[in-house]
């Protein structure tokens, strides 16, 4: 990883009118990185890629793209760039092959023909060249979009949401050819809503309401949660849930699938806090156990705070 940014960001506002979707955030991507964008919609992820792509100006502030002004130069950062969106943006009425052709011919590929007939080959979809795009599953035309915006072997690729609404193993399938692509050195910037998405970056970049929470390695994220949390499994379940909700002392309580994870202000005696609390409610607990803190853990956490922050 070099020390040059690919991408810089600096001070970057985004309005809409009078929504400011962006509000003065600044961040960098280097080389080899996998940076993931992580928020709810109306976060500002979209925004930021857009103008990380070229594709919207900023209202203010600076973002540049391999040393160059993304706005200024986006004609010619395209050529570096590969771009994602959530919705399909292909033509439904060409072939896959047709597809991959348009596109290469639109961006200058040398020798496209071989370059097609790898890319399909990665994502799977040699069997299906001849078929429209429009009669391709969901899956199959995310994949057909990954392949495009790789024609021209761009050094950074930028995905907003494109797993968003992909069966499991279609996404499975998209991330291990990510993974292979960032070892062969692309550097990837994305934006998901998905949380196990966000523990395969790099670096993570929480944010809210336009803003930026908090960033780093999803591991080290979890130093960001004050005391300590226990999963919990007891039943009834919906009766342990209010218990542990109306319990002085605890501090915030999660459902995960069946079970709960509760944080407690101090690890000192927590687990028997718990433990008091659900037995006095008539609750059999049937595990707790202390757990590190997920990442949507610390997300619920600072969203929750920020949300506090601004009423």
């Amino acid at each position: 990883m070099t020390n040059q940014a690919l991408v810089s960001a600096e001070g970057l506002v985004v309005r809409y009118g009078i929504t400011e979707a962006v509000r003065g955030i600044s961040l960098s991507v280097h080389e080899g990185e996998v940076v993931g964008l992580i928020g709810p919609d109306g976060a500002g992820k979209t925004s930021t890629l857009r103008v990380i792509a070229g594709l919207h100006p900023a209202t203010a502030g600076t973002v540049t793209v391999l040393g160059r002004d993304a706005w200024r130069h986006r004609r010619a950062l395209h050529l570096s760039l590969g771009y994602l969106a959530q919705r399909f943006a292909l033509y439904g009425d060409l072939t896959v092959d047709e597809n991959m052709q348009f596109f290469a011919l639109l961006l200058g590929v040398p020798q496209w023909e071989s370059r097609r007939d790898e890319l399909l080959g990665r994502v799977g979809l040699t069997r299906f060249h001849t078929r429209l795009a429009d009669h391709l599953s969901g899956g199959m035309r995310q994949k057909l979009a990954l392949a495009v915006s790789l024609m021209h072997a761009p050094r950074i690729l930028l995905l907003d949401e494109s797993t968003t609404g992909v069966d499991p193993i279609t996404r499975r399938e998209f991330w291990n050819l990510l993974a292979d692509l960032v070892a062969e050195g692309l550097t990837l910037v994305l934006a998901t809503p998905y949380l196990d998405e966000a523990e395969r970056c790099s670096r993570v970049v929480l944010m809210h309401r336009g803003n930026i929470l908090a960033e780093g390695e999803p591991q080290a994220l979890a130093s960001l949660i004050p005391g300590a949390v226990f999963e919990v499994a007891a039943t009834p379940r919906h009766q342990a849930g209010r218990a542990l909700q109306h319990c002085p002392g605890i501090v915030d309580v999660q459902p995960f699938a069946a079970r709960f994870h509760v944080r407690v202000a101090s690890p000192e005696g927590g687990a028997e806090h718990i433990r008091g609390a659900l037995e006095a409610a008539g609750c059999d607990v049937e595990d707790l156990r202390p757990t590190l803190p997920r990442l949507e853990d610390v997300f619920l956490h600072l969203t929750q705070a920020a949300n506090r922050n601004q009423e």
